[in-house]
């Protein structure tokens, strides 16, 4: 074990002196109380540390202690159905409200064990050996992974029963004669990509049952979006209802560096949750990692890397992982003030000029794959970012946008007029959509597309339509722009907003989003007919109909999609009798 002692301190940087070998991004522990640390810098007999913990207490002259291998944290089945804090280890449970400082957690859980694997056989890195459940708790069937980094044949496997994540239950003979020793947990380095067989272009959507995101936004399996907004605009609303309704196989919800209030409500609300698929609680298929504004900067740079890292090892079983971070601005914040203390020479707004490469680093381990052990695995990444002043020419959110192909801008305006999900249709985008107009068209929307740019051709229009409106005034403007703000203002109403409160409308299916675009579009194709015959808006707008279409995504469930037959035969009987009265309303 190489030593130092610390010669500097600033805050949670400081420089020590050695004369051992260590290694940049080397696990250290630090002071009595085995504080955790990296090494970050290395000059001469020098080493610069990055500290984790509260270093309250430390002083020059204390000892530091080399791990000799990077940081780390302990992959297995013990992650799931627990928060931990950006180091990976446990919150909450046998009596513990918070962490002391330096302290190790020692996983206690029990997992009952089937065995997947037999003697003589030959396992390569990824392969899995058995299969876990918990012990003494309901929770989902997992997969245990030889590390990607070891191989060889069984030569011992236990039989079924019920073990300790850190127990030895397998024994492989490597090529070179050594045994080595396999638990149902392993460590992975926190900035090492998980290996992979090859990367695959980005697949089906992550349908997340929100309309505006599915219909006009959609992110691919595998892709990577963004969520920029300023303070209050639901960005962590958006996020926390993406998680419970996206038809992912786990969640991993990182809040980094968010303010307490609002991680204690994450804390509290997502163990209470109900899953939809299930019906049990959501918290069997999510690892909750929680690092607030009040803890050390450090970790909080670090518990990004902890999050992507777990949702890899989940990745690596097969399944679709999405990962919500929350937010990556207070990331970038933490990256400017150790840089700062470091006396690095500041980029934009003070971060650091290796914020790119950072961020670039992060939404680059989101990708669709297919794992070591030919299992066709994803994992999508979400960050929201917190613009200063709702301000996105900032260096974090324009930086972001070079590493992601799904902007979903949210609104202030919009969210002050409580229009949910504030989501700015004319600021969003999605690089995804033309690549998933395929999977619509086999869902039974071959006109998706279409509808889509019509959509936001409309919405679009709407807005210049009201410019001029507020100087000329609506009614000035000549019936068919009239139609345009009318039939925007429906969309809008009818399909973008989305109550979260209500039981039919706060998840979407695909088909009913189908059918609702399809009822929309029918609407105005008829409306422009009507009014080039000469109706007037204002028939239009006295139409029984049209308040039926606003209000049909809160009045028909996902199970309920005949009653949108209905719906389209009272449009046609209404635009009928339009028809029928000629131009006596023009």
């Amino acid at each position: 074990m190489n030593q130092a002692v610390i010669r500097w301190i600033s805050g949670p940087v400081l420089r020590a002196v050695t004369h051992d070998p260590f290694c940049i991004h080397e696990s250290v522990q630090v002071g009595a109380r085995g504080l955790l640390g990296e090494v970050i810098r290395m000059q001469g007999d020098e080493i610069t540390i990055q500290l984790f913990e509260d270093g309250t207490g430390l002083r020059p002259g204390d000892p530091v202690a080399g791990q000799g291998m990077p940081l780390s944290v302990r992959l297995g089945p013990g992650l799931l159905g627990h928060i931990f804090d950006g180091l990976l280890r446990s919150l909450g449970g046998e009596g513990r409200d918070f962490l002391q400082p330096g302290l190790c957690v020692t996983p206690t859980e029990r997992f009952h064990m089937t065995p997947l694997a037999e003697p003589g056989r030959i396992l390569k890195g990824g392969d899995p050996f058995a299969m876990v459940r918990p012990v003494g708790r309901e929770g989902v069937e997992q997969l245990c992974l030889i590390p990607p980094d070891q191989a060889g044949e069984v030569v011992e496997i236990l039989p079924g029963g019920d073990y300790g994540e850190e127990e030895i239950v397998c024994r492989l003979q490597d090529g070179q004669g050594l045994i080595v020793e396999i638990a149902l947990s392993h460590p992975w380095p926190v900035r090492r990509p998980r290996p992979v067989e090859r990367r695959l272009p980005v697949g089906p959507p992550l349908l997340t049952g929100q309309r505006v995101l599915d219909s006009l936004f959609p992110v691919a399996r595998g892709g990577k979006a963004m969520v920029p907004g300023g303070f209050g605009t639901g960005k962590t609303v958006l996020l926390e209802t993406i998680a419970k309704w996206c038809d992912a196989d786990v969640i991993v919800y990182l809040g980094c560096g968010e303010r307490g209030n609002e991680m204690a409500g994450v804390l509290d609300e997502f163990p209470r949750l109900e899953d939809p698929r299930t019906g049990r609680p959501l918290m069997e298929r999510m690892v909750v990692i929680a690092n607030t504004s009040n803890m050390p900067v450090a970790a909080r740079e670090a518990s990004v890397y902890t999050g992507i890292t777990v949702a890899e090892y989940f990745r690596d079983q097969g399944l679709k992982v999405a990962l919500m971070a929350d937010s990556t601005s207070r990331w970038a914040e933490a990256l400017r003030e150790v840089s700062g203390r470091l006396g690095e020479l500041p980029g934009e707004a003070g971060y650091p000029a290796y914020l790119s490469t950072r961020l670039a680093e992060f939404y680059e381990r989101a990708a669709r794959v297919i794992t070591l052990s030919g299992k066709n695995g994803s994992l999508t990444v979400m960050g929201a970012v917190s613009p200063p002043s709702s301000d996105f020419s900032e260096p974090v959110t324009i930086q972001t946008k070079r590493y992601v192909r799904n902007f979903w801008a949210l609104d202030r305006k919009r969210a002050q007029a409580r229009f949910y999900p504030a989501i700015d249709p004319i600021t969003s985008y999605s690089e995804d959509a033309e690549t998933l107009a395929a999977w619509w068209s086999q869902e039974g929307a071959p006109d998706w597309a279409r509808q889509r740019r019509r959509f936001l051709t409309l919405l679009e229009e709407q807005t210049r339509l009201e410019r001029m409106a507020r100087i000329l005034g609506k009614d000035a403007l000549p019936p068919g722009q009239r139609l345009t703000l009318l039939c925007a203002e429906l969309v809008n109403d009818g399909f973008l907003r989305q109550s979260a409160f209500s039981v039919k409308d706060r998840h979407a299916s695909p088909r009913k989003q189908i059918r609702m675009m399809g009822l929309l579009i029918r609407f105005m194709d008829r409306a422009e007919g009507a009014v080039a015959a000469g109706v007037a808006v204002e028939r239009i707008v006295a139409l029984p109909v049209l308040r039926r279409l606003q209000r049909m995504g809160e009045e028909i469930a996902d199970d309920e999609l005949e009653r949108f037959d209905g719906l389209e035969a009272m449009l046609e009987a209404d635009f009928g009798a339009l028809s029928a009265g000629g131009e006596q309303g023009a």
